[in-house]
């Protein structure tokens, strides 16, 4: 069914000719923001993005930061539509209060990330990155490894990627620990994971991989203390959001040898251009796999959730609802939900 033209701005790169093609069925005209190589959304400042998007009803958006002031400068804008799930850079009170709806890509990448933590897992154990460097400077020397079977892992978070994370390790029959603030019987009687503490799962884990939200309460829920309670050797992964982990503390505890390594997919350096140093610390190490923040970043992860995105912003632009996982702030209801 044909509306009427809408305005929708796309400042993701990867943005799929399927997800544009519905839009514009939809009757919305689709502008992709043209970012010079090597930049993302969340570089461009207030100005850049205010005329990126003048006039815009709808706005696909990655990491920028979208606060009040950007907002109430953008008296047309109805939804910001994430392609991702993280919606810390968004001010939520702002967009209930300022009647818009923002949006989160629910389910679009569990698979993708998950598949990613799993595999830093692996890299890690068997030295992927260690064994690779040797033979490009000519030594074939064997370096043993560890397995992922049967170890212990720890899953902080148990929302949707994290919940992907323990279906995959059943095939690995490892041992898994869960610390949430939502425990739940019946999902630990049906999958045999037991619900701990997060102290509990530090001291425990060979494995330690992290699928919580960055909220106030979390951030360096990781750091010096609880990093010196993991078991000498135990890897450290997180694919979920830079300041969870205290980059700093973790780079003390591989450069004095208590861990075996860590596998890191974001870093606080996203958001602390100050912390910049410490990344390149941490990167340039061998007992490190670093991706840049690009867990999500697979085809089809990235096709899901572009076409989750779009249709979120065709549901508002209709007046309509977007899918209730997908929907972190509802300013036609003057609602706020916590996270």
């Amino acid at each position: 069914m044909t509306h009427r033209t809408r305005r929708v701005v796309v400042t993701q790169r990867f943005f799929d000719e399927a997800a544009i093609a519905y839009l514009q069925a939809e009757g919305c005209e689709v502008a992709i923001a043209d970012l010079p190589a090597g930049q993302a959304d969340g570089g461009l400042d207030h100005d850049q993005l205010v005329r990126l998007l003048a006039g815009a009803q709808g706005w696909i958006v990655g990491h920028a930061r979208v606060t009040r002031f950007l907002l109430s400068a953008l008296p047309e804008l109805a939804i910001v539509s994430r392609r991702g799930v993280g919606y810390e850079r968004v001010d939520l009170e702002a967009a209930a209060e300022l009647g818009r709806v923002v949006t989160i890509a629910a389910g679009g990448n569990d698979a993708s990330v998950a598949d990613q933590a799993i595999g830093m897992m692996i890299a890690l154990g068997r030295r992927f990155r260690e064994a690779q460097a040797q033979m490009e400077a000519g030594a074939w020397s064997i370096l043993t490894g560890t397995d992922l079977y049967r170890k212990t892992v720890g899953v902080v978070g148990l929302g949707r990627i994290g919940g992907s994370v323990v279906r995959r390790l059943s095939g690995f029959e490892a041992r898994v620990l869960v610390a949430t603030s939502r425990p739940d019987a019946d999902y630990a009687a049906r999958t045999g994971v037991r619900f701990v503490d997060l102290e509990e799962v530090l001291e425990q884990s060979d494995y330690v991989t992290l699928h919580a939200p960055l909220t106030p309460a979390t951030r360096h829920m990781i750091d010096a203390r609880a990093l010196a309670r993991m078991r000498s050797g135990a890897f450290v992964i997180n694919t979920a959001r830079g300041g969870l982990v205290s980059d700093r503390d973790l780079l003390a505890a591989l450069e004095a040898g208590h861990l075996g390594g860590a596998g890191l997919d974001v870093f606080e350096s996203e958001s602390d251009p100050a912390m910049r140093p410490v990344t390149e610390a941490l990167i340039a190490r061998p007992d490190v796999v670093a991706a840049p923040h690009a867990g999500a970043s697979t085809r089809e992860g990235l096709a899901r959730t572009n076409m989750i995105a779009a249709r979120c912003v065709v549901a508002v632009l209709n007046g309509q609802d977007p899918p209730p996982e997908c929907v972190v702030a509802d300013g036609r209801r003057t609602k706020v939900p916590t996270a």
